[in-house]
């Protein structure tokens, strides 16, 4: 017990002469001992690196995980070092939501089969997701994540040290010009090469640990990388999967809306010409369709036989449409036309010829077009 209270009491003077050389320098009345430039630097980075890896680590995770209640149940759950529950994604759960829909409105309805196909692709969206998240996690945050709970603790644990370290040197250095007797002057002496010794060792440790900020850096721009690769992938999977969809919802328009897409037009005539007026004129669309090239007597059908020539291909006597490419389109062969995104075409339609298609006509360029990389405008 002796041994503790002088302990104790030693160290209640060591933190008063330290909070005394503090305020002293604070207010002006003591001198301070500078670190060199160098070390300032190394100081300021480190500094810099901390709090911006901390932004970008808390953004970062708002990014995967908008729902802050997750957000706290993934947290709580690492910290009490236990598995996080697999959580369904909004995407799954909007599959599954359609999927049942559709159950109760009837699989062989159009609306049914469209929820079905939106549903499948919902879930691929999600699980797409899933795997996004769970790669950004183990390849992005968990470095971030282990510099600033490890080498960062240790940095600020050692700079710590070093700043007390300092106050033990100016103040040892303080004591040293008060000294009037020769043996004070001594004994302050030789106290002040000890703390110097002392000083000069811990800056060494801090040093070293500061300047391995640069390697932290090199790892983080490695994690960097593979999180772009991984976001890349994902969102790469999404576009393709929205093409696929968007391919069989307009391979199946004419099935759903009869008389009212392309390539329907000789079916919307029909009924026109089958029905008395007034029918007719409640049933034809009131949207404006594709003009179609009409089927001339004694003149070979080139879509219905397979091959387009786009030179024996002349537009419709009723007309054309403009449309707005969406997306950049690379021609398959020479039947086909090579589309840039927001470049305005004129287009129109041939009979027999597959809804998805249309034939575009940029100046002296003709060929084939898909319609899902195309706005009609009317």
């Amino acid at each position: 017990m002796e041994f503790n209270v002088k302990k104790l009491a030693s160290d209640a003077g060591v933190f008063f002469s330290r909070a005394m050389q503090f305020t002293e320098e604070k207010l002006g009345q003591a001198e301070k001992t500078e670190l060199d430039a160098h070390f300032e630097n190394l100081l300021a980075r480190a500094d810099c690196t901390k709090n911006w890896t901390e932004k970008i680590l808390r953004q970062t995770e708002v990014l995967l995980q908008p729902n802050p209640s997750a957000r706290v149940e993934e947290f709580l759950y690492e910290k009490l070092d236990r598995k996080v529950p697999s959580r369904v994604t909004n995407g799954e759960l909007l599959a599954q939501y359609m999927t049942e829909a559709a159950s109760d409105f009837g699989p062989g309805t159009p609306y049914g089969k469209t929820l079905i196909k939106v549903g499948e692709t919902q879930r691929r969206l999600g699980a797409a997701e899933r795997e996004f998240i769970h790669s950004a996690s183990i390849n992005f945050l968990t470095p971030l994540r282990n510099f600033l709970e490890g080498d960062w603790r240790t940095i600020s644990k050692e700079r710590r040290i070093l700043q007390n370290r300092r106050l033990d040197l100016d103040a040892c250095k303080a004591r040293l010009k008060k000294a009037k007797a020769a043996e004070a002057k001594a004994a302050a002496e030789h106290e002040l090469r000890l703390t110097q010794t002392e000083f000069d060792r811990q800056a060494e440790v801090t040093r070293l640990l500061l300047e391995g900020i640069s390697s932290t850096h090199v790892n983080h721009l490695r994690c960097l990388h593979e999180f772009v690769e991984s976001q890349t992938n994902y969102y790469a999977q999404c576009y393709q999967f929205m093409l696929d969809l968007q391919k069989q919802l307009g391979s199946s328009k004419g099935e759903i809306f009869s008389g009212t897409f392309v390539g329907n037009a000789e079916s919307a005539s029909s009924t026109a010409a089958t029905s008395p007026p007034a029918v007719a004129a409640a049933t034809l669309p009131a949207v404006p369709t594709i003009p179609v090239v009409p089927t001339i007597v004694g003149v070979p059908n080139t879509v219905a036989e397979g091959v387009l020539n786009p030179n024996e291909v002349k537009p419709p006597a009723s007309g054309t449409r403009r449309a707005r490419v969406l997306y950049d389109y690379e021609a398959a062969d020479s039947t086909e036309l090579a589309l840039l995104a927001d470049e305005m075409i004129t287009v129109y339609s041939l009979p027999g010829m597959d809804p998805d298609w249309l034939i575009g006509e940029r100046g002296n360029q003709k060929g084939k077009v898909p319609v899902t990389y195309l706005e009609l405008l009317s």
